[in-house]
This record gives structure tokens, C-alpha cells and sequence, in this order.
């Protein structure tokens, strides 16, 4: 299980989405006060779930189109988690004073990458298993 290396790219996508968003400032408001994820319960709830659907995936190392699946589901999560971050962003700098865009918000984008990385190692394990199974 963890000798595969999709299976450490879900779970450093699992430490990063569960983790990093609460140490991380998302955005400073006009006021300067920091937003991180636990001051919103939606973000909150869509980084838990992304961290849970990543230990999920994990826990399926010998169903791998089900891992497939899930991080798939998991992709489309971070997807609507950037999306909100970017509508979010334009939102920021239309205001009267100068608010800031935290390094927190790129977080999606680093779980979109692990995901995709550890489908391509899913890929590959289904393909090795496959021309396995051609040579009986």
C-alpha cells in the first residue's frame, strides 16, 4: 500500500488539504484581519472532505478504478474550492481600500496537482496489471 507512489501523493494531498488551510492565511480583509479556513465552516467542510476523500482513496489501494473514481470526485471538489477562491479574489479588489490575496488560496491548485499525479500512478498499475493478465 504505501510502497506505491500514488499512494504518497494522496497522502501529502491529505496533510496539505487538511492541515495547511488552517495554518495558512486565505485572504487579509480591508480591515487586515487574516482569513484562514476555519473562519468560514464552508471552506472548512470542502477541505475536510478533500483531505477525507484523499485517505479514502487510499484505504481502496486494491479496487483501483474506485481510487480512480474518488480522486476524480476529489479533482472536482478542488475545482469548485479554486473557483470560489477565484470569484472570491475579484471580489477583493474591488473594494474602496486594499485588501490582500493570501498564499492559502493556491492550495487547490497543489491538491489538483497531487490528484492528478497519483491518478497517472493509478494508470499505470492498471495498465501493468492488465498487460499482466493478456501474458496467461
Amino acid at each position: 500500500m504505501i510502497q506505491r507512489i500514488q499512494t504518497v501523493y494522496l497522502l501529502i494531498q491529505a496533510l496539505v488539504a487538511g492541515v495547511l488551510p488552517f495554518f495558512v492565511n486565505l485572504w487579509s480583509d480591508a480591515e487586515g484581519m487574516e482569513i484562514y479556513a476555519k473562519n468560514d465552516i464552508m471552506i472548512s467542510i470542502a477541505f475536510y472532505t478533500s483531505a477525507a476523500l484523499s485517505v479514502i482513496a487510499i484505504v481502496y489501494f486494491k479496487n483501483r478504478k474506485n481510487q480512480f473514481v474518488i480522486n476524480r470526485l476529489n479533482i472536482i471538489l478542488n475545482l469548485f474550492l479554486l473557483g470560489f477562491f477565484v470569484y472570491r479574489s475579484l471580489n477583493l479588489s474591488g473594494e474602496t481600500s486594499v485588501s490582500e490575496k493570501g498564499i492559502g488560496m493556491l492550495i487547490p491548485i497543489v491538491s489538483i496537482v497531487l490528484l492528478f499525479l497519483a491518478n497517472r500512478g493509478i494508470k499505470k498499475d492498471e495498465d501493468l496489471v492488465k498487460s499482466v493478465d493478456r501474458l496467461r
